[in-house]
């Protein structure tokens, strides 16, 4: 989330699309009916199915699903026909006015410029700025001729191309090639009348739901500001990363990023999800989201180079280009990891770091075990098999494995892939693969910190030990680790120095207390330290107050400098339980931490004009102190302190430019500067907009005997989508007699019209197939779902949830047919982020 779950009181109209906050997060929707009540915010709720969300709604429109972009491009596209759009915040905040380069192309046949149809990948030299000055009202031009290579050189593969250091832009907006007229022509096709034939929602409902949610802006109006409210419903596409770039543009466009009740909020679906991406959860980050090397980073001088970025801007303005401070980030991370192994002379033990050279995203790990490449997993609170996509592609990959280690509290599917449905007595002899099952603890079973859709860490504490053998998850990652540092110790190994060198400092090795883990992921001085400005001086060994203390050369220790002042020599920041709201703007600043720098709102600066003053005064979140030369506020600015209104800096402080990114230059995005629609990758009708390139040119099929894709024309013609309900919790809570009770079987929504069509009664089983796998299940005929007109033609959408396997409790047995959901969905993912594409898929339905 840009801003948080509390925040959310304080908009004044919610677009809510690609989550079900009602029935997924109903302790945080609380503030989503807060601000109905007490500010009568408006709700637009856009989802295939009327959920509870969209019951609270004051507008609901049904989509297809997978067709979100269609519908935002719309919305953009209305904006700015209609001149409701944050014109001051557009040109100061935004790229809006930056000057393309000549021969960069939009894609009006599905294509951007330099697109490599053999690769299938981008060629990005003209998705770059233009370098230059101040074009306003000159003539247009070309850019200036790329120089010639000498034929001497012409043999050596040219450098990355860089963003200039001075763009040229245009602030009346007009030029042809500024990001703004590119944004205008790019979103001019995605008419009402399109968005209607692609995404299925009536023009007139397409026009009532744009006029509404881009009233906020009427007459230039700056006072009001929107939140944009998603889930997994928009990353859960081949495309899903372009579905929240719409969304960050529409917010962009209309000057809600960094204002109270806006931005862009993702609720994560579950306790401790973005704590996990923040701790590296991802395989190409590191803590902090700091880039994992590759093997050209040949020492650590260009590592940095490659991955800390150098300002990009107009020249009259500045740019505070946070992340100028990765060296700080990095060295700081590598004392934390190698401690006194990390000297400067060895490059402060960067070649210790594994230096990724493939892609090691989920469904590749799967895939590559299918293939024989991968010999083994550790799935701790992963249950693969119900994750999927394609469940039987990976029970598949899990029988070729050697060895598989599974951390949970109940056997699940993963760890019992052996005994599947399908497999028999006989089969389970030719599986080799060794299966060791760990009792771990349950979340109430130990302690430790969460962090949550609002970037709040918060500490909790042990409710109850673990049962039985079970066996805290640290005391058994600590056992295996050091356990295999033994090994390396007696036996040696090809490279064991990253291995032996580990930092490891805690009190009670095999068995770490968090708190610790904690205090060395918030970082210390490791020589005594000074601020010339303050004339602060911080000791050696006490705890860092926050990540600008953090240094390049080697003295200063940071697990993860975003979570830099969670845990300082005033103590567990994380810990904290303050009620006091004095701004009333539900900031609560003594309660917990949030990163970074226990700031609730990132990019605040953008909630004040170009003179430092509010956009609302009635919701002051920060403002420019003119008697004290600095930022002050009720939340932390997230901004240069001291950097007055004249200087023009951007607020955008993490960004090269300074500002928001309209248009993403360079290497930003695989598919695209711009999100364009592209049909799923198993979809009902070709691309509206160009039916030669449907579906998005840079994703990858897998080509294994497994991967199949259906199509209509071999009969699968239903829309398919999963979800959650709010009585069941993923995978857990069919081992809870309780939950089983709630919803004691799985179902199939199908809608009422469908039924007919098949002489379907409620409570009757179907059979639902995709070109990969069959689930059965009783049909739940419900109203919720209606029929959709898409190109002209009536389509249907289904719905099912994805919580039952083949694991349960006695209580299940006889009510389920032990097929897993994620068996229909295919094997493909977002060239982006590497989500899979649960969310919009193909299948037949027949009765069983």
């Amino acid at each position: 989330m840009t801003n948080g779950w509390i925040d959310i009181k304080n908009t004044d109209m919610m677009l809510i699309m690609g989550g079900n906050p009602a029935e997924n997060h109903p302790c945080g929707f609380k503030w989503a009916i807060e601000a109905k009540i007490h500010r009568n915010a408006k709700t637009i709720v856009v989802d295939p199915r009327l959920t509870r969300t969209a019951a609270n709604a004051d507008l609901y429109l049904q989509i297809r699903a997978g067709a979100d972009i269609a519908f935002l491009g719309g919305l953009i596209n209305y904006a700015i026909e209609n001149n409701r759009i944050a014109h001051d915040y557009l040109v100061n905040y935004t790229n809006a006015a930056f000057i393309i380069k000549d021969g960069f192309k939009l894609p009006e046949d599905g294509l951007y410029s330099g697109f490599d149809t053999e690769k299938k990948v981008y060629d990005k030299a003209t998705w770059n700025y233009e370098e230059g000055g101040d074009l306003s009202g000159k003539p247009v031009a070309g850019s200036p001729p790329a120089a010639q290579k000498s034929a001497a050189s012409s043999t050596t593969p040219p450098p990355p191309p860089l963003l200039p250091p001075k763009t040229a832009y245009d602030l009346s907006l007009q030029h042809p090639r500024c990001v703004f007229q590119l944004l205008k022509k790019q979103y001019s096709r995605y008419t009402p009348e399109m968005v209607e034939r692609i995404t299925g929602i009536p023009r007139d409902q397409f026009l009532k739901a744009a006029e509404l949610f881009t009233s906020i802006r009427k007459d230039g109006d700056m006072k009001k500001d929107a939140t944009i409210i998603y889930a997994v419903g928009w990353t859960q596409h081949s495309f899903g990363t372009q579905i929240i770039r719409t969304a960050a543009m529409v917010q962009l466009i209309l000057g809600n990023v960094g204002r109270a009740g806006g931005g862009v909020n993702a609720l994560r679906g579950h306790s401790n999800i973005q704590g996990a991406t923040d701790m590296a959860g991802i395989f190409d980050n590191l803590p902090g989201y700091l880039k994992v090397p590759n093997p050209t980073d040949i020492d650590l001088a260009t590592y940095l180079k490659r991955i800390t970025p150098t300002a990009a801007k107009p020249d009259p303005w500045d740019s505070f280009n946070y992340y100028s401070n990765t060296p700080k980030f990095a060295v700081s991370l590598l004392k934390a990891l190698y401690g006194s192994a990390a000297t400067k002379e060895n490059d402060f033990a960067f070649h210790y770091l594994p230096k990724i050279d493939r892609n090691y995203s989920w469904v590749n790990i799967w895939n590559d075990m299918y293939e024989g490449k991968v010999k083994g997993i550790f799935a701790f609170g992963m249950n693969g098999v119900m994750i999927g996509p394609d469940s039987a592609k990976n029970i598949e990959a899990l029988k070729k494995a050697d060895w598989l280690v599974v951390c949970e509290i109940y056997p699940d599917e993963t760890s019992e892939f052996w005994r599947a449905p399908g497999i028999t007595a006989e089969d389970q002899k030719k599986i080799n693969t060794t299966v060791y099952r760990l009792p771990g603890a349950g979340f109430a079973e130990k302690d430790g910190s969460f962090t949550n859709s609002a970037r709040w860490l918060q500490w909790k504490q042990i409710a109850v030990p673990p049962p039985g053998e079970a066996r805290l998850d640290q005391d058994i990652l600590a056992t295996i680790f050091l356990k295999v540092r033994e090994l390396y110790q007696k036996e040696g190994g090809k490279f064991p120095d990253p291995v032996l060198n580990a930092t490891f400092p805690y009190t009670t090795p095999f068995s770490p207390s968090l708190a610790e883990v904690a205090k060395e992921i918030n970082g210390k001085a490791l020589a005594d330290l000074n601020d010339p400005k303050t004339n602060v001086t911080i000791k050696a060994g006490q705890q860092l107050p926050g990540f600008a203390w953090l240094k390049d050369d080697g003295t200063t220790s940071c697990g993860n400098w975003i979570y830099s002042g969670s845990w300082t020599e005033a103590g567990a920041m994380l810990q904290r339980r303050g009620t006091e709201d004095p701004s009333g703007l539900g900031i609560y600043p003594n309660w917990a931490w949030s990163w970074p720098a226990n700031r609730r709102v990132l990019y605040n600066r953008a909630s004040c004009n170009a003179d430092g003053k509010p956009w609302d005064p009635s919701r002051r979140q920060v403002w420019w102190d003119e008697a004290k030369q600095s930022w002050v506020g009720n939340d932390v600015p997230d901004f240069k302190a001291d950097s007055a209104p004249k200087e023009h800096m951007g607020p955008f402080i993490m960004n090269p430019e300074g500002v928001g990114r309209l248009f993403v230059p360079l290497g930003g995005l695989a598919d695209g500067p711009f999100p364009e629609y592209y049909e799923p990758i198993e979809s009902p009708i070709a691309n509206l907009l160009h039916p030669s390139q449907s579906t998005n040119p840079v994703v990858k099929k897998y080509k294994t005997d497994l991967d199949k894709y259906g199509t209509v024309d071999q009969g699968f013609n239903v829309i398919c989508t999963t979800y959650r309900l709010t009585e069941h919790y993923h995978y857990w809570t069919k081992n809870n007699p309780m939950n089983v009770q709630l919803v004691p079987e799985p179902f199939v929504e199908v809608p009422h019209e469908l039924a007919e069509h098949m002489q379907l009664q409620g409570g009757e089983k179907v059979r639902v197939t995709s070109a990969r796998s069959h689930y059965i299940a009783k049909a739940m005929v419900t109203r919720r779902i209606r029929p959709m007109k898409i190109d002209g033609k009536e389509m249907f959408q289904i719905g099912i949830p994805i919580h039952w396997g083949f694991r349960g409790i006695s209580e299940d047995e006889g009510k389920t047919a032990k097929t897993l959901t994620n068996q229909l969905t295919p094997t493909v993912i977002d060239p982006n982020a590497f989500t899979p594409e649960f969310k919009g898929f193909l299948v037949k339905i027949e009765k069983v």
